[in-house]
């Protein structure tokens, strides 16, 4: 009995500390309805962080409820338990109590008070503010207020390429989509978030480029959006979760800068994308166009179908294939052509009439390329691709410093060579002599 007594009556101490209550016109204000009464409001607000302990406090409490009786109607007044709501606290640095701050236009930019602390000086700065709020309203600096969608599309950096989502438009736009989502759940107030936003925004447009939209970078303002939010468990902000067609979601655990967001994303589309196709080099513009898309195109010239038939050839071709699956995180265009097919192509790459199969790798951009010096084999193509893409290898300049003209040849149609049929001819009647300077 005298445990529950001693229950009851501290529960009464703590309801007796609590500086304001729903009679006064001091608003209470918690995580649960910050961001709905304040971050989202058109007002002008005054909030003080406080603690129930805190003398300062407590000697603050009558002029604070003086003053929001006098702004009622003009000026919103607020009151955060700062002790009891930490986290609250901590987004805004409040480090001792009371600390007052001021939302005004933008309100993801709240201005600390430093004025006194009668209710007369508080309703002067609170006039103050709201003079300079209504005067940026008529000059047109200023929409009134910023909520955290319009501060996502209007503040700092362009984030054309990040697409806002929401619970009306998340599942059609993702959960049945073929492409690869990484979507951030964020807060307006949250500090991380800020700091995230241009890293976001400058990652969404490369990442779009590279994969050709395979890619897509997403935001959702988890304090709007809450069934979203509950959904996926969201506790803290940012949290950057990614989705793929037929997976659970996944949570984004890399590091916050654009090049660690580029890379994940890249890392996910080549997960995600076939290998890339091995062409034969049957025209100009085949080369061409596949040299000039890719940070390099690897060009095998492989033997005669003669020398090798349909299944010595395809041999080749399979280690290629392996390769470039192997490489395809690199996103290089891989190529073929015939010995003797492409002989001006052979000598600017320094193969030609000796070692085949042989495989050159070409920067285009530089006119520059390195040779297999290994073997034609998996292992031998490894070492040797292994090397380029750290940057090692030695390098030479493309003959003539451009791409020398490329022959239009029949596709191989996979079967074995034929030697061509030659025709009987008879020579009794030719000048062999004639023949000779007509030639030379």
């Amino acid at each position: 009995l005298l445990f529950v007594v001693g229950t009851v009556s501290c529960t009464l101490f703590l309801a007796v500390n609590s500086l304001y209550s729903a009679s006064d016109d001091v608003i209470e204000l918690t995580p649960a309805n910050f961001n709905k009464e304040v971050i989202q409001s058109e007002s002008l607000w005054l909030v003080e962080f406080y603690a129930p302990w805190c003398g300062h406090c407590q000697r603050l409490t009558p002029e604070w409820k003086k003053a929001a009786t006098a702004l009622k109607g003009v000026v919103k007044v607020g009151a955060v338990d700062a002790d009891k709501h930490q986290s609250l606290g901590g987004q805004y640095g409040v480090r001792g109590f009371p600390t007052i701050k001021i939302f005004g236009a933008n309100k993801n930019k709240a201005e600390d008070y430093q004025g006194g602390r009668t209710s007369d000086a508080i309703v002067d700065a609170a006039l103050s503010a709201l003079r300079s709020l209504v005067k940026e309203r008529l000059s047109g600096r200023s929409g009134g207020y910023s909520s955290g969608r319009q501060s996502r599309e209007s503040g700092g950096g362009d984030k054309k390429d990040v697409i806002e989502l929401t619970d009306d438009s998340f599942d059609k736009n993702v959960i049945n989509s073929d492409d690869v989502w990484m979507v951030e759940f964020y807060a307006p107030w949250c500090g991380h978030c800020k700091n995230l936003e241009p890293e976001w925004a400058a990652a969404a447009t490369e990442v779009k480029e590279q994969t050709k939209g395979k890619v897509k970078l997403a935001a959702v303002d988890a304090t709007v959006n809450q069934m979203l939010a509950s959904r996926y468990g969201i506790r803290g902000f940012p949290t950057i979760k990614i989705f793929q067609k037929g997976e659970d979601p996944v949570d984004y655990d890399g590091g916050r800068t654009r090049s660690d967001i580029i890379a994940r994303a890249l890392d996910l589309f080549s997960d995600n994308a076939p290998p890339p196709e091995l062409l034969e080099i049957i025209s100009e513009d085949i080369l061409k166009s596949t040299c000039d898309a890719h940070q390099l195109c690897i060009i095998s010239v492989l033997p005669h179908i003669l020398d090798t038939g349909a299944s010595g050839r395809n041999s080749y071709l399979d280690v290629m294939l392996k390769m470039a699956e192997k490489y395809k995180k690199k996103m290089w265009g891989w190529l073929w052509t015939e010995a003797g097919a492409q002989s001006d192509l052979e000598s600017s790459l320094g193969i030609g009439g000796f070692g085949y199969p042989a495989m050159a790798a070409v920067n285009a951009r530089k006119m520059k390329f390195a040779l297999l010096k290994g073997s034609f084999s998996e292992q031998g193509i490894n070492e040797f691709l292994r090397e380029l893409s750290v940057g090692r290898g030695s390098t030479a300049p493309v003959g003539g410093g451009a791409f020398p003209k490329i022959h239009s040849v029949e596709p191989w149609d996979g079967k074995d060579g034929e030697l061509p049929v030659e025709d009987d001819i008879d020579l009794s009647d030719v000048d062999l002599d004639d023949l000779g300077k007509d030639e030379l």
